[in-house]
């Protein structure tokens, strides 16, 4: 349970397919938060309108408010509902724990961002990326982390944290994208590990990529 409740729900301003959007939705489920989800209409230029651009001048998504503050980006998110709403198991406060969630929070914007993602943004969206560089980069992202989760149930070692729920929508919704999962079967049974948490929510497959039909 939460260690802290919110005065009132938490506005999440996010896509229906947005993984970063996931994340935030995600872990606000987890730990069971009231929030109200306000969708953008990103085709219609939703994100690039005064009001929005006020609360997030990059235009991206997600974006919380939680009484008087505006946070965006999905990770600083993530850490500020860890630190205000959950228990310390989420984000721990010792020195190697910390810097064990932090590494794959960097994957996170990094090669996770760049590699899976962005495969998904060109299959299901249309976006002009280089979409074989993006497979290679999330192989090669996966050839590494399913050796490193071999030996520890979660990404940060012995207990789910945010580690997971940041890493866990793109490289879920990889096959969108074109890149298989079956040659990992220790970041599909992470994936299984993460999915069996209570109160878990998936975000929505589309057919595209390797689920097309």
């Amino acid at each position: 349970m939460p260690v802290a409740r919110p005065a009132q729900p938490i506005r999440l301003f996010t896509t229906l397919l947005s993984g970063h959007g996931h994340r935030v939705k995600l872990f606000l489920t987890l730990l069971d938060l009231p929030f109200e989800v306000v969708e953008l209409d990103m085709k219609a230029g939703d994100n690039r309108k005064p009001d929005y651009l006020a609360l997030n001048p990059f235009g991206q998504v997600p974006t919380i408010q939680d009484g008087n503050l505006t946070l965006f980006d999905s990770n600083a998110i993530l850490v500020y509902l860890a630190r205000r709403y959950g228990d310390a198991s989420w984000l721990p406060d010792d020195a190697v724990g910390a810097a064990a969630v932090q590494r794959w929070l960097s994957l996170a914007a990094g090669p996770i961002a760049y590699g899976p993602c962005t495969a998904r943004l060109v299959t299901v969206f249309g976006a002009p990326h280089d979409h074989e560089t993006a497979k290679k980069l999330a192989v090669k992202l996966f050839d590494v982390i399913d050796q490193e989760l071999a030996d520890k149930p979660f990404a940060a070692g012995e207990q789910v944290t945010i580690a997971d729920i940041a890493a866990h929508t793109y490289i879920a919704h990889a096959p969108e994208g074109g890149v298989s999962l079956e040659p990992y079967p220790n970041i599909r049974a992470w994936l299984r590990r993460v999915e069996a948490l209570p109160r878990f929510i998936a975000m929505p497959s589309t057919n595209a990529g390797l689920l097309a039909a």
